[in-house]
């Protein structure tokens, strides 16, 4: 995208989300509902390079910038204080704390800047903040993330977040679809995950999927990118995700009529393009779908069993397998799907 000439007057806001797939998603309705408030003003995004095709084709924002957080040398740090200097914003969202993001745009002078929290190089920059310590922390992550637009005056009309896709990619989806499902109903099965929920074993995925192939209405298709070895020895299945660029599997994602997963990027994708979601998770406040949920989209949370979670959580959700009598297995989420599917049982 080109650079455009700043206006007389004109409010030119920079909204910095640097980091994971589901958190990108989730900062979604925040240019919307910029300009929804200020349909003349000016919107970029600074992302990470793998994470900008989140934001391709957005008709509310005019700049994609890109965050290279590995480049360490003083040039590069400089290089990046031009850059953004060069697009005169006049505000500037840091939705992840980040203390040498915060001095580029404090040396971009950008002079309205907000992050979160207290942190010492926010205060040593004047930035402004937002302060969770006093909300509800079973708030939904978007919109915690709003709160950075309602710090100047901007009262969030929806959190729901949105992907958009170009004419010629939804006839992308349409081929992709056609070729692969037929006339059945196409079902995705996502078994990894950034390892920040609980998830599944790949075995009992494996059960899952062999219990799902019985079922003659259903087409079964694999989603990770990098599928594990367990899944991988599955040989009559499609694996159409493996080594996608991200606008890739988004292309793919929204052909799908569900995604079966954790809570995970692909999710928050799904949930974006209104694909329906059945996810896993995990009743802990950090991993909690009041938190984590998939917005937008026809969805159903699976939960363990509460007793199981009082006798036998580890304590960390990342070691979470849902192992023994959780209520969470390949049998009783294949009859979960049927049912969210209407189909006979």
């Amino acid at each position: 995208m080109g650079t455009e000439k700043k206006e007389t007057n004109q409010l030119r806001f920079l909204i910095t989300r640097i980091d994971r797939i589901g958190d990108v998603v989730l900062s979604t309705p925040l240019p919307r509902e910029i300009k929804r408030v200020y349909p003349d003003s000016f919107v970029a995004m600074l992302v990470r390079e793998y994470t900008k095709d989140i934001y391709l084709n957005n008709p509310y924002v005019d700049e994609i910038i890109i965050y290279n957080d590995k480049e360490k040398s003083f040039e590069f740090f400089i290089k990046q204080i031009q850059l953004i200097r060069s697009f005169r914003f006049t505000h500037a969202f840091m939705l992840l704390p980040d203390e040498r993001l915060n001095y580029i745009l404090f040396f971009a002078g950008i002079p309205y800047r907000v992050g979160v929290g207290h942190k010492i190089f926010q205060m040593l920059t004047f930035t402004r903040f937002v302060d969770r310590k006093k909300y509800n922390p079973l708030r939904h992550e978007a919109d915690y993330a709003l709160d950075m637009i309602r710090k100047v005056g901007i009262e969030p009309k929806s959190l729901e977040p949105e992907i958009y896709l170009t004419d010629n990619e939804k006839e992308e989806a349409k081929k992709f679809r056609s070729e692969i499902a037929n006339d059945k109903i196409l079902v995705g099965i996502n078994t990894t995950s950034g390892n920040s929920a609980p998830n599944l074993f790949p075995s009992e995925y494996r059960k899952l999927i062999e219990r799902l192939s019985e079922e003659s209405k259903l087409k079964l298709i694999i989603t990770d990118k990098q599928p594990p070895d367990e899944i991988l020895k599955l040989k009559e299945f499609e694996f159409p995700f493996i080594n996608n660029s991200l606008r890739e599997a988004i292309i793919k994602f929204s052909a799908l009529d569900l995604l079966v997963s954790n809570s995970t990027g692909p999710m928050h994708i799904c949930a974006a393009l209104k694909v329906p979601t059945l996810s896993l998770f995990c009743p802990l406040t950090a991993c909690s779908p009041k938190l984590w949920g998939p917005l937008g989209n026809k969805s159903k949370i699976i939960l363990p069993k509460e007793i199981y979670c009082q006798t036998q959580c580890p304590g960390d959700p990342k070691l979470c397998r849902y192992e023994g009598d959780s209520g969470i297995n390949a049998d009783s989420i294949s009859i979960m799907i049927k049912s969210f599917l209407e189909i006979d049982q």
